[in-house]
């Protein structure tokens, strides 16, 4: 009876530590839009002009996030929320003076948000150009590509000569409503 009883005791743990690994993973960027809805007014909610990330450390998923919302109260129209490792770091409303003439301030339909950052970086990976490479960070950018929403994916490799130095090789561009890729940028020469 002890034994099952220890046995039934370890069992129930292993599934409550697989379960906390499970939640231990970064969110996604989607993910961070939702989260990010709580630290923005009611009036800004969903109303996404962009994300960004920085680079990558030690893995290919960022966990540095920037979520900009569309925000009319604020001089320049914009509310950003920076997140690391899923959870808000800061709130602030940034000078982004050259996006109103350049189009960059407008919220991006949210209907064509189909592809989330982690199924954007698996399909970039697939490009045959990166195939042969030894990726090691990553960095992304929802942008508009020819009107519609994209995530724009920077890739850096190691050098095939000297494995400890890493080379930025370029950019793929993923649609989010497509989920497919409509045109790259890689170079990956600069890894030989």
């Amino acid at each position: 009876m002890k034994l099952s009883t220890v046995r039934c005791g370890i069992l129930g743990f292993a599934f409550f530590a697989l379960g906390a690994l499970a939640q231990a993973s970064e969110p996604t960027a989607f993910d961070l839009i939702k989260e990010g809805n709580r630290y923005v007014g009611e009036d800004s909610k969903d109303k996404v002009v962009t994300i960004r990330s920085e680079k990558s450390v030690g893995t290919l998923t960022p966990n540095i996030w920037y979520v900009v919302y569309y925000d009319a109260d604020a001089t320049f129209k914009a509310t950003e929320v920076k997140f690391g490792g899923g959870k808000k770091m800061t709130v602030k409303r940034p000078m982004r003076m050259l996006e109103p003439i350049t189009g960059d301030n407008k919220k991006m339909d949210m209907k064509l948000f189909k592809t989330d950052s982690d199924s954007a970086l698996d399909i970039a990976k697939k490009e045959p150009l990166l195939a042969n490479l030894s990726l090691k960070s990553t960095q992304f950018w929802l942008e508009r590509v020819d009107g519609e929403p994209a995530w724009k994916v920077r890739f850096w490799a190691a050098k095939v000569s000297n494995t400890n130095k890493i080379v930025d090789i370029g950019d793929v561009y993923v649609s989010t409503a497509e989920g497919k890729v409509i045109k790259n940028d890689l170079h990956p020469e600069k890894a030989d």
